[in-house]
């Protein structure tokens, strides 16, 4: 609050408003800026109401194993095979029911050559396998 030095007539009513509009104005100035980008529309693929039913849920098939041990070996469902034979396997499965297709479960040795897995990764791909997923060794 500030006083009057002479006069003694109490003390000075008036305001300083001049931080107040510099405020005011920095403010203004980062709404003026960030304003823009937030008009931007972002694409959301919301679930629209169906008149259809659901449709029925099938049993998911059993999941296909496949390892791949240190020497690049690799198994599906246990059984050795090449790694150029895989493509054609995961095809078959595809093929067989497209919209209820098994999990591919990958088991990688921790000593296995990146390339055989980056292969097997395409493959699948190739095929159009949807559901690919790690697991973990047992024991």
């Amino acid at each position: 609050m500030a006083f009057s030095s002479g006069g003694g007539s109490g003390p000075m009513a008036d305001i300083n408003v001049t931080p107040l509009v510099d405020v005011m104005l920095v403010l203004l100035i980062i709404f003026m800026v960030t304003a823009p980008t937030l008009s931007y529309p972002i694409d959301i693929d919301l679930p629209q109401k169906s008149l259809n039913p659901p449709p029925q849920t099938k049993e998911p098939p059993e999941p296909i194993k496949l390892r791949i041990d240190a020497s690049g070996q690799v198994y599906w469902n246990e059984s050795p095979q090449p790694v150029t034979a895989l493509k054609s396997l995961m095809e078959v499965e595809v093929q067989r029911d497209p919209t209820n297709q098994p999990q591919l479960e990958i088991d990688t040795s921790p000593d296995a050559d990146y390339g055989v897995l980056a292969k097997v990764l395409a493959s699948a791909k190739n095929a159009g396998m949807i559901k690919i997923g790690f697991v973990q060794p047992q024991g």
